[in-house]
């Protein structure tokens, strides 16, 4: 046996509908984004999970709450899973950024991995804290299946990270919608990505939703 991580999104939130910048906002789920949460337990809740590791902002606690009381599971947090901190860009569109935080924004777009969002974290930065969970989960499993309960940014630096893919281009080289999960598998070779931001657990209408 190997263990096998799944990454999931959170479901739709009021920011990521009109695709704002949302790290440290402590926003919730809409109603769709709550349908989003319940759709994923009903179509997991018969796998054998071994743990669920969760980012603690509310959006993902509700995220992982219908899975984890299907299955009587307590949800692990861990602050290294949070969003980006996007700074004084929270809550604001990469439109009105652009205007705003012209200069800051060009240097963001062109290499996240080194350029903070002004006043806001710097891709490495969410890679150390988010990779220090992982070698936690690793550390505690060899094998199973473990839930991991994260966000846009983060949950792309993590696959970024793991398969060997510049962590400057995550914002370009990976997507991940709301209610999406991606699927790696540790083996003796290493990560090896078995599903990118899989959204088969969705009805049609939940997945053709506007936002991001």
């Amino acid at each position: 046996m190997s263990l096998n991580l799944y990454l999931l999104r959170h479901g739709q939130t009021e920011c990521s509908l009109k695709n704002a910048f949302c790290g440290s906002v402590d926003s919730e789920l809409t109603p769709e984004g709550l349908e989003m949460a319940k759709a994923f337990a009903s179509a997991y809740s018969s796998f054998p999970w071994t743990a669920i590791f969760c980012s603690p902002m509310r959006r993902t606690v509700e995220t992982a709450k219908p899975l984890c009381t299907a299955i009587r599971m307590e949800p692990e947090l861990r602050d290294g899973l949070k969003e980006i901190n996007y700074g004084k860009w929270e809550g604001t569109t990469p439109e009105e950024i652009n205007q705003e935080y012209h200069d800051d924004y060009l240097r963001w777009s062109a290499d996240p991995a080194w350029y903070a969002p002004t006043g806001g974290e710097m891709a490495i930065t969410i890679a150390s804290r988010a990779m220090q969970v992982i070698e936690e989960i690793k550390y505690l499993y060899s094998n199973g299946n473990v839930l991991v309960v994260s966000h846009k940014a983060t949950i792309r630096i993590i696959l970024c990270s793991l398969l060997g893919i510049d962590v400057g281009r995550f914002r370009f080289r990976l997507g991940c919608p709301v209610g999406s999960v991606s699927i790696v598998e540790f083996t003796s070779h290493g990560p090896l990505l078995k599903a990118l931001a899989d959204r088969t657990h969705l009805d049609e209408r939940l997945r053709n939703l506007p936002g991001t």
